[in-house]
């Protein structure tokens, strides 16, 4: 996520001052990605550096300053319109580096680990198909745009149901073949595995996964709201 390029989208409708783009940023995104308004400021004094905006006029009364873009910065937005996002610069995934070290970790159970983090991820996405049939059938623009965040983070937590299947399919597989004498290696496993279609599908995201039980719970989809 870019709040630079996300600010800068904001203010190519109108200028705004710090907690008008923090308010707007968050009612688009169903607030899944909370921002301070530190954050904010800080992020725009670097936009103003780097000649994208500029101040619109002096403070009001109360002290506040809007901002708005200037001709570079209307450039910059379009430009992260036409481009698609790198995904070369991913950000580091704590699960699969989790179990990445488990695997070499001699005294942990992996496969505890794993089933562990399914039944997590499955409260996860109950939690949201909830919360996606409440926004379901509304067609405001606020709302459509919390439904695209929801559906999003959905299809993400169904692929890492598919995947930790897989890795648990992969960990069977070179327990197996250490019995029968092979190397054991889960690399080879792993291999294996994805080239016999191994790892499972879910199906349909409407469907609301009952492996898990959410009594009880409270995860961070219980505060995901569209503030009207």
């Amino acid at each position: 996520m870019t709040v630079r390029h996300s600010l800068l989208a904001l203010l190519a409708q109108q200028p705004m001052y710090g907690a008008q783009l923090r308010g707007e940023f968050e009612v688009r995104t169903g607030n899944t990605w909370p921002l301070n308004v530190g954050q904010v400021y800080t992020t725009l004094a670097r936009l103003e550096r780097d000649g994208l905006v500029e101040a619109a006029g002096t403070p009001d009364a109360e002290g506040r300053i809007a901002y708005r873009l200037t001709a570079q910065g209307a450039v910059e937005v379009r430009r992260w319109w036409a481009e698609p996002v790198d995904r070369d610069a991913s950000p580091r995934d704590e699960l699969a580096i989790k179990l990445a070290l488990a695997v070499t970790v001699d005294d942990v159970d992996v496969r505890r680990v794993v089933q562990t983090q399914r039944t997590a991820t499955l409260r996860h996405l109950q939690d949201l198909t909830r919360l996606k049939r409440g926004v379901d059938g509304q067609r405001a623009r606020n709302e459509l745009a919390w439904l695209l965040v929801l559906e999003n983070l959905i299809y993400a937590a169904e692929a890492e149901v598919r995947w930790l299947d897989h890795v648990e399919t992969a960990l069977a597989r070179a327990g197996t073949q250490t019995r029968r004498g092979g190397t054991g290696h889960l690399d080879d496993a792993l291999t294996d595995t994805a080239s016999t279609g191994a790892a499972s599908t879910t199906g349909s995201n409407d469907a609301v996964p009952t492996s898990a039980s959410t009594s009880g719970s409270t995860s961070r989809a219980d505060r995901m709201r569209v503030t009207p």
